[in-house]
């Protein structure tokens, strides 16, 4: 079988079965089967290849060098800290369902199993953590590295790109790597959801084209196709692969959209499947825990025009990349006047893409590769929790390395483009290493944050909590303050600054600001739960009943919530109701002998004899060797009539902690019931020995004396 060149297309033995040439053809990605071969036999050998996977490799290690002990920041503690569906690998299924408190990690499934792993493997313990998102951000670039040689080869005799394949590639993938905008996707632990994602997105890429000069087409694009279904169990971006997949099917493959959708439709209609499973997490974490779309206080048009302001930040870092914010908070942009130079900017780099995708289709692919994978957290759908991120540019960023090594490469060849390009990589380098520096404690990198955005409130609040963990109240006091002033409506600086207030004992103002926090956020279990253990110190008993009792409706399984309701019961006069309350934490906890302990001694108060027999038992079982449980089970077992039983466990108090008058006595009383009246002596006067001025013993004794 034969495939020849005519007419712009591919024919095969002459017949009229044929593939369009890309596009491209007219401009910079024309080349015909025999200058695709020539170019093969171009192509540098394994150890070359071996020898520039090393130097990617070792550009990251050395860059992020500094990175493997930063501590848990921003993010990562809901994610990882605070997520108990992590602490255990089987079964599969409580990892896999991740809670939609766990930030970063919160539908994510993946992203989730991940850190599961990395528990699993080492606790808490940071270095692992790093180790996996530093290998797979290496892994990410090697991929990167691979598609964009295939894909330059691709492009006509006449390109620079072509000619340079395999220089200008494995550069776009050195830059792309050591970039110090890439510093927060890396360093923050939670991050690895854009590493996951954009490593299989490229991978999907990768597989995709190795599949078109395969004989085992079928196989690379299953694994094109797995790829893309771990995607989105990483991070909702890789949403969009189909559709820039099938945009380079056209720019570099088959060169119209019909062409490309008739021979692979089976293909890109496999890749579209992958949706289906997205839409089940978005649904099943509430959109993202409810921080994802309309209806959450945010207009389209305020958030479109905040992403304005974010386009013009992130290009201007990836230009140059100073000053790095590690979070820029939820400040939005209220009028057009504020961004309309930078939205006549980008409004002219889409119209400019968009010309491109026409004219130029290499260079139409790169700026829809930037718009297409920022459009999911830039474009008119609000993110509230953050308007802007840094580690959004993760996968954006290789168009515009891509640029610069192409303009790189045309200002010199030879000796002067690998001085330029080493120049540009060790300043890039460089200036990662010191990012990574700023991460080296919570306090350094918060404290950097508010240097550069002093009017961030979630910075102050964030230091806030670092000062809380340190225990340094007043210090933290001072951060939730400043927090709260900026941002008046913030609804978890003031449940914290309501906590560390409690701390200093300044219960008025504590009490306050769990008022607002609860008013803000009205359907927050912490927020609810901390508002009901201040209302219960204050003294407003009936009003922490209320409280406690709408924390519970909302999360039947939080175990604090329950008890402080029991509480609540006991102080206002109603045992039952905090028995029943007790109760619900019994059966949540059932492992817990104090718990039964505590739930005996209310039926006992309410002498319901046969509950706390039965709720003592369990705590004596719990605990054999406890002795006020023996003792209280004897109590018990007196009021439900079971005499000869209470002498047993009375006995078996005495034997575990002996040398307890009341206990003596209370197994005289026992005794003289039970008409053994010489053994009811006997304890009386072991009473009586250890304290002589107990009255009811000596009572006692006297009558069954006279007996």
């Amino acid at each position: 079988m034969e495939w020849a060149v005519k007419g712009g297309f591919f024919t095969k033995n002459g017949t009229d079965d044929r593939l369009e040439f890309p596009a491209a053809a007219k401009t910079v990605c024309s080349i015909g089967v025999n200058e695709l071969r020539t170019q093969r036999e171009k192509i540098p050998g394994r150890r070359w290849n071996f020898f520039i996977g090393l130097v990617l490799v070792a550009a990251v290690a050395l860059a992020y060098q500094s990175s493997l002990r930063v501590p848990l920041i921003f993010d990562d503690h809901p994610a990882i800290e605070r997520n108990a569906t992590i602490r255990q690998l089987w079964p599969l299924t409580p990892v896999l369902l991740t809670p939609v408190s766990a930030a970063g990690a919160t539908g994510r499934p993946l992203v989730n199993l991940s850190l599961a792993l990395n528990y699993a493997w080492g606790g808490l313990e940071v270095t692992g953590y790093h180790v996996f998102n530093l290998t797979v951000h290496a892994l990410a670039g090697l991929a990167l590295w691979g598609l964009l040689r295939r894909t330059f080869r691709r492009c006509g005799p006449e390109s620079m790109a072509q000619r340079c394949a395999e220089k200008i590639a494995a550069a776009v993938a050195l830059l792309w790597l050591v970039h110090p905008l890439q510093s927060e996707s890396v360093i923050c632990i939670v991050q690895r959801n854009e590493l996951l994602a954009g490593l299989f997105y490229l991978l999907i890429f990768y597989a995709f084209e190795r599949s078109m000069d395969s004989p085992r087409a079928g196989l690379w694009r299953a694994m094109a196709i797995v790829a893309c279904g771990a995607g989105v169990l990483s991070k909702e971006l890789v949403a969009t692969a189909p559709l820039l997949v099938f945009l380079y099917d056209r720019t570099f493959i088959a060169g119209t959209f019909g062409a490309a959708w008739r021979v692979r439709w089976k293909f890109y209609a496999s890749l579209a499947l992958t949706w289906i499973p997205l839409g089940a997490l978005m649904l099943a974490t509430e959109a993202r825990a409810g921080t994802v779309g309309f209806g959450l206080g945010m207009s389209g048009w305020t958030y479109l025009l905040t992403q304005c302001r974010a386009l013009g930040i992130y290009l201007q870092l990836a230009v140059w990349p100073y000053p790095l914010v590690l979070d820029y908070g939820t400040e939005v942009v209220g009028s057009v006047g504020e961004v309309w130079g930078r939205g006549i900017f980008i409004l002219g780099l889409l119209a400019g893409t968009g010309w491109a995708l026409w004219r130029r289709p290499f260079f139409g692919f790169l700026g829809a590769w930037f718009f297409v994978i920022l459009a999911p957290s830039s474009s008119f759908v609000p993110l509230t929790t953050q308007t802007i991120a840094e580690h959004r540019m993760y996968l954006p960023l290789i168009s515009l390395m891509t640029l610069a090594v192409i303009a790189l490469a045309r200002l010199g060849r030879g000796f002067v483009f690998g001085v330029g390009l080493g120049v540009v990589a060790l300043a890039l380098g460089l200036g990662t290493y010191g990012r990574t520096l700023d991460y080296r404690t919570e306090e350094s990198i918060w404290l950097d944050t508010l240097k550069k955005m002093p009017s961030n409130a979630r910075a102050h609040a964030s230091m806030g909590q670092v000062r809380v963990r340190e225990a340094r109240w007043a210090e933290a006091a001072e951060f939730y303050a400043t927090a709260v002033r900026l941002q008046p409506d913030y609804a978890d600086a003031h449940n914290d600054y309501a906590n560390v207030l409690d701390q200093l004992g300044r219960w008025a103002e504590g009490l306050e600001h769990h008022g607002t926090a609860a008013r803000l956020k009205t359907d927050d279990s912490d927020i609810g739960f901390n508002r009901a253990r201040a209302l219960l110190r204050a003294g407003r008993e009936a009003d922490s009943v209320v409280a406690f009792q709408r924390v519970v409706r909302r999360e039947p399984q939080r175990v604090e919530a329950w008890l402080g309701l029991s509480d609540a019961w006991l102080r206002v006069g109603r045992p039952i109701d905090a028995a029943e309350a007790l109760a619900q934490v019994v059966r949540l906890r059932p492992e817990v002998a104090e718990l039964h302990y505590n739930l005996g001694n209310i039926w006992l108060g309410l002498a319901r004899g046969p509950e706390a027999v039965a709720a003592l038992t369990e705590a004596v079982r719990l605990r054999p060797d406890w002795a006020a449980a023996h003792n209280n089970l004897a109590l018990a077992l007196v009021s439900a009539g079971r005499l000869a039983e209470a002498v047993a466990s009375y006995e078996e108090a005495l034997r575990l902690l002996p040398g307890v008058a009341q206990v003596h006595h209370n197994l005289a009383l026992v005794l003289g019931k039970l008409g053994r009246l010489a053994e009811a002596i006997a304890q009386d006067e072991a009473a009586l020995r250890l304290e002589p001025d107990n009255r009811e013993a000596r009572a006692h004794l006297s009558w069954l004396r006279r007996r």
